[in-house]
């Protein structure tokens, strides 16, 4: 944001926030990463669905999209803070939770470190990521969110993701309208 507000780039990747809109202007998003949960072996939380009730409490990183996301949408669970991801492990590690909501892409990296755990194959939610431009920049908009449509089609966002290594991201998918699922 600080490049793209100086002028010292012309484009940032970044999660779509509603709330930076008055600043940049949004491509079509490219990537996606969902939001689910971690949670140890013999949960009886077998699904997104399965985490609202009351007496489950569900470890969350404050101030996180993903947390964010959850606290629009959870009834009776309690959402247990921690400052960050190594903190909210840990609360469910030593059993202060039941389960850690997350993104997935970070929920795979803990997953080895806490024997039978897994993380679930459904999800809460997800956020997308686009390219951002400064507002005003209309064709410079029209010429990056060409290229992520044909990028997207051609297979290129694709064997990017799967050349990074990175578990839990997709594609975006096509024509999705510049919005957020948090």
């Amino acid at each position: 944001m600080q490049g793209l507000k100086a002028g010292t780039c012309d484009m940032a990747y970044l999660a779509i926030d509603p709330t930076r809109t008055p600043e940049v202007d949004y491509s079509p998003p490219l990537t996606q990463s969902d939001f689910t949960y971690l949670v140890p072996a013999g949960s009886p939380i077998h699904s997104a669905a399965d985490a609202d009730r009351p007496g489950i409490r569900i470890a969350v990183v404050r101030d996180h999209g993903s947390t964010l996301a959850l606290s629009r949408i959870v009834k009776h669970a309690a959402l247990i803070r921690a400052d960050v991801p190594d903190a909210a492990f840990d609360l469910l590690r030593t059993g202060r939770a039941d389960i850690w909501a997350a993104p997935r892409v970070g929920l795979l990296r803990y997953v080895n470190r806490l024997p039978g755990s897994h993380v679930l194959e459904d999800r809460y939610g997800a956020v997308l990521f686009a390219a951002a431009v400064s507002k005003g920049r209309p064709g410079r908009l029209t010429f990056i969110s060409e290229f992520i449509e044909e990028a997207k089609m051609s297979g290129l966002i694709q064997r990017a993701i799967e050349r990074s290594g990175e578990p839990g991201v997709q594609v975006a998918p096509r024509g999705d309208t510049v919005t957020t699922r948090w």
